[in-house]
């Protein structure tokens, strides 16, 4: 099957680098010099991968035929596909590939069903899971171990432990202790009853 293992962005230089953005955890493997990767849209493709370097913490590629920065600009935006077995899985355990997350069932720790992942968002800071709720509304949630334990493919099952407000359901505001009567105040006056009021959002 074919797997997305990285996006082509602007030119480097005038030698015909690209800086890329990675979608792989295994770029080491899938970016190495001498790769052969298919393109989307595929007639730029496919790309040989010629050399690769990392400069101020992003990784700059050069492919073979591209030697300047016009044709570099020329492939801004392309997606780079590499072939991988279906039953291929990452050596890391606790990472997973897009295709193995898709469709998993997504419940809370409870047992609470969440809704079905739908896809995986790749940024900088962190990945997403885009679930699609039974109400067919929508639901970003970071993939960190703090918020997802779990993944069980057998079970294709993700199991998630969102902090409040994560999945939109509402936070209440703690009570705020009454105030003490003052000494010599008339107890029989009605008390306001502001402060203890819950807060509604």
């Amino acid at each position: 099957m074919q797997l997305v293992v990285a996006r082509i962005g602007r030119a480097h230089g005038i030698k015909g680098d690209v800086t890329v953005e990675v979608r792989t955890d295994e770029p080491e493997l899938r970016l190495a010099p001498g790769a052969v990767l298919a393109t989307d849209p595929p007639t730029v493709g496919p790309l040989t991968i010629a050399a690769g370097r990392v400069h101020s913490g992003r990784l700059l590629l050069r492919f073979e035929g591209v030697s300047d920065r016009t044709a570099a600009e020329a492939l801004r935006n392309t997606l780079l596909v590499a072939e991988v077995d279906p039953d291929e899985s990452p050596e890391d355990p606790e990472e997973f590939y897009d295709h193995q997350l898709e469709d998993l069932e997504v419940v809370t720790v409870d047992g609470t069903v969440v809704g079905r992942i739908e896809s995986v968002a790749h940024l900088p800071a962190q990945d997403l899971l885009v679930v699609r709720r039974e109400d067919g509304g929508e639901v970003l949630i970071p993939f960190v171990g703090e918020i997802v334990p779990k993944i069980d493919l057998e079970a294709q099952r993700a199991v998630v432990d969102p902090p409040p407000g994560l999945l939109g359901e509402e936070v209440k505001e703690p009570e705020e202790p009454e105030e003490p009567e003052e000494a010599g105040a008339d107890h029989g006056r009605e008390r306001g009853r502001g402060g203890g009021q819950e807060s509604s959002r």
